[in-house]
């Protein structure tokens, strides 16, 4: 019998699990280790920040769903990963062993690389994040005291961000329900980010997506900032350089805000990061092509942990963002070579590295398809209209569907393709 533990329960850890389990049936374990004890969906973050969704509505307990499919679970940070010795050690002193270790912990937030940036409550610093529920939850208690004395704000993202959907979400939500309370007139809004130009996403832009996001930006009073490296946060000031396109200095900006929603560049957590040939310098997995640390055989990685290399070189760095669909294609692989490694076969099931993306924009939306992520591409698509905003929420009830009954089928694969309609163009019938 194999144990195979997961670490991380969320977007790629549940998904991981239950389609392991199902892979493997009864004559396996399968554990999953989390640092909490509840399930969390990112994607509705930036609607909780603004009191469109209620903490509970996007969360839910872990330890009942996984037990029901026969999964164990423990609700504990991992404080040590002894790769050596196939085991994890465990903040309350317990150490697991394992034979397999599918590690997708997901990014720890590095707030320190800007001073004064991140929550009041996680880092003592002057803007918000919506990367946890947490952060949204402290987001959306600061929003409240901001439209009482509403004043600028600033949203967007820091050097080495590799997330900017949300930001870009979070910026015509926020936008749209200032709107909605009728005080946006008193709200200037500016937009700064590393990336070289709007729409660019960490992907060198997708489809018509620079003059089709700036259109929007027009369109909502946003004015933005590009090439902008926030080199530190004061209450109530930012201090942002400007570089050109040589990355040579072009402006230095000193901004006012009384709301900043920034989200931070990303590392590898520190268990993982710490283990010796696991990672890259910041501490994200070195797969091969099948999801399999080339260092340590029985240890396999997915979702935004793992390390992918930057589309392309820009003058404030920016990483490459993984999507869901990205993150369920790397899952599914790995299942399919753990089982393949079990019975002795060859690992050969590759993660299909495409970016799809649904993004909320208040009352309509965007979607984007690359595929492949890194240019030139056999699809490049992006569009937008209010059956995204209406999708991605049909997509948000689904997806918490499918963890509280834990079922192992691919939801992109499955049904976000053709939602969207593009099943001819990615090939899939």
């Amino acid at each position: 019998m194999a144990h195979i533990v997961v670490l991380g329960a969320g977007i790629g850890g549940m998904p991981a699990a239950y389609e392991l389990k199902a892979a493997l049936g009864g004559g396996h374990r399968v554990t999953v280790i989390n640092a909490v004890d509840y399930f969390q969906f990112v994607p509705s973050n930036p609607w909780l920040a603004v009191g469109w969704r209620e903490r509970d509505a996007i969360t839910m307990p872990i330890q009942p769903a996984l037990e029901r499919k026969g999964i164990e679970f423990i609700g504990q940070p991992v404080v040590k990963i002894d790769a050596e010795g196939n085991a994890v050690e465990l903040k309350d002193g317990r150490r697991v062993a394992y034979d397999y270790l599918v590690i997708t912990t997901g990014p720890r937030l590095a707030f320190e690389e800007v001073p004064g940036s991140g929550p009041a409550a996680a880092t003592g610093g002057h803007t918000q994040s919506i990367c946890s529920v947490d952060h949204a939850d402290h987001a959306h208690a600061e929003y409240k005291r901001f439209v009482e004395e509403p004043g600028p704000a600033i949203i967007g993202a820091m050097p080495g961000a590799s997330c900017f959907g949300p930001a870009y979400e979070f910026a015509f939500i926020f936008s749209r329900d200032l709107q909605k309370r009728k005080i946006r007139h008193r709200v200037p809004i500016t937009f700064v980010t590393s990336e070289p130009y709007i729409g660019h996403l960490g992907l060198g832009g997708v489809g018509d997506s620079k003059s089709m996001l700036e259109s929007e930006l027009r369109n909502h009073d946003v004015k933005w900032i590009c090439n902008a490296k926030v080199t530190r946060v004061e209450a109530g000031k930012m201090f942002v350089t400007e570089l050109d396109d040589m990355g040579q200095v072009k402006k230095e900006h000193e901004l006012p805000f009384k709301y900043s929603m920034m989200l931070p560049a990303f590392k590898g957590v520190d268990p993982v990061a710490a283990v010796e040939g696991l990672c890259n310098p910041r501490g994200f997995v070195l797969i091969d092509e099948h999801q399999r640390s080339p260092k340590y055989r029985n240890i396999f990685s997915a979702g935004v942990c793992v390390a992918i290399p930057p589309v392309e070189a820009t003058p404030v760095p920016t990483g490459a963002p993984k999507t869901g669909y990205m993150i369920e294609s790397m899952v599914t692989a790995i299942v399919h070579n753990i089982v393949a490694d079990i019975q002795g076969q060859p690992a050969t099931a590759k993660g299909t590295w495409n970016a799809i993306c649904l993004a909320d924009m208040g009352d309509t939306g965007a979607a984007f398809v690359a595929l492949p992520q890194i240019p030139p591409r056999n699809v490049n698509w992006f569009k937008k209209g209010k059956w995204v905003h209406l999708a991605k929420i049909a997509f948000e009830k689904y997806f918490l569907y499918k963890m509280k009954t834990g079922s192992s089928e691919p939801i992109y694969e499955k049904y976000v393709l053709k939602a969207i309609g593009i099943t001819r163009l990615t090939g899939h019938h």
